[in-house]
């Protein structure tokens, strides 16, 4: 994933020397993008779709990137919208702003203030400070430096490259950081510590940052109000932000191949996930899903009743190269395993444990692989289904 943090120096480089070399800071990732502006990725794309507040540059691979005017327009977006702005004027604004009106670091002060008074309910009826009147006229008006040019009869001043110093979250974000989120149950900031970007790699965001975070969480002894519950909003965002990841990547694939994913019973290669029958849905079966579609490969999530029949009359219908069960119990419900081996005994089976004892509960085959970490049951996943 891609950051810009330029510096005075590498701005003032950038525009020296040989003249108009063409030369351009590398754009940013919609993840990125996101944490500066404290929303999650899914309200960057709507803010594309809906007013055309997108990325404008392209990278290899057609990847859209997100340059410096188009960080600073969303960062007009984002602060107006905060200060109770209709969403469609804001934009409005953000798009006509002349952008060499003002400074990258009046922008992100700006900003920053914003988001401060919106997290201090104190504050909520406080105009902000230092407000620049050139937006606020803007927001009301919609007036452009083009209107004014042929009002006042002076030609349009020529718009500069806005060059932002440093991200507004500028930190890598820890689980302590979506620890926090989590036990003041701001489930806007846990699903933008834990925004996962569309190149980045699922599975070390999952072990660097979700897993170390599960298990932190687990440890914790917390005293909740009725209603809340720490380990529910941290897998809800979880959820949220992997499947923000698989659509942003299905979007990607049918705007470069003009195909959209077909029924699983068309698909080839496809990779059956299950939980254990008493287990609820564990994140780590949704996260190493998504990091096998981040290597091509298809993945599927068996939801509901999974008992013996209807897991044959699955991988009847979808024929998939391997089954994967991922369970966090020490002593779970393996019966599905068995059927599976017994109805398919030359399908792969990778079952994800590191209970010793429940290891000693699984077929002896060599079509069934034990596994215990995360990382060593993607690897061999993908040995078979590449």
């Amino acid at each position: 994933m891609t950051d810009l943090r330029p510096t005075e120096d590498a701005s003032e480089d950038s525009t020296s020397g040989s003249g108009d070399s063409g030369l351009q800071s590398p754009g940013l990732a919609v993840a990125a993008v996101a944490r500066r502006l404290g929303v999650a990725p899914a309200t960057l794309r709507t803010w594309d779709r809906r007013y055309g507040l997108g990325p404008s540059e392209h990278s290899a691979g057609a990847h859209r990137r997100y340059s410096d005017e188009d960080v600073a327009r969303l960062m007009v977006m984002r602060r107006l919208a905060l200060e109770g702005v209709a969403p469609v004027d804001a934009a409005r604004a953000a798009l006509a702003v002349d952008l060499s009106a003002t400074t990258r670091e009046q922008l992100e002060a700006e900003l920053r203030q914003s988001l401060a008074q919106a997290d201090a309910p104190q504050n909520a009826d406080r105009a902000p400070a230092g407000g620049m009147p050139s937006l606020q006229g803007i927001a009301g008006s919609g007036r452009t430096s083009a209107d004014e040019s042929e009002s006042t009869g002076q030609p349009e001043r020529p718009r500069a490259v806005l060059r932002l110093a440093a991200p507004v979250d500028h930190h890598v974000p820890t689980p302590t950081d979506v620890i926090d989120a989590v036990l003041h149950g701001n489930v806007a900031a846990c699903e933008r510590l834990l925004a996962l970007d569309i190149d980045q790699d699922p599975a070390d965001w999952w072990m660097t940052l979700v897993e170390p975070t599960v298990h932190r969480l687990a440890e914790r002894t917390v005293l909740t109000k009725p209603g809340e519950a720490p380990e529910i909003i941290l897998a809800s965002a979880t959820l949220r932000v992997l499947a923000d990841f698989i659509r942003a990547r299905e979007e990607r694939t049918a705007r470069l191949t003009g195909v959209s994913s077909p029924h699983p019973s068309q698909m080839k290669k496809i990779v059956l996930l299950f939980g254990a029958a008493d287990d609820a849905q564990p994140l780590a079966m949704h996260a190493l899903a998504a990091a096998l579609v981040a290597q091509d490969i298809t993945a599927r999530i068996v939801t509901g009743p999974a008992n013996a029949h209807r897991t044959m009359e699955l991988v009847t219908m979808v024929r998939p190269v391997a089954t994967v069960l991922v369970t966090s119990l020490t002593r779970p419900e393996l019966g599905i395993v068995h059927a599976l081996h017994e109805a398919k005994p030359a399908l792969p089976i990778f079952v994800g444990l590191s209970s010793d004892d429940a290891a000693a509960d699984l077929p002896l085959s060599a079509n069934v692989t034990r596994v215990r970490s995360f990382q060593g049951l993607l690897h061999e996943v993908l040995a078979v289904a590449r």
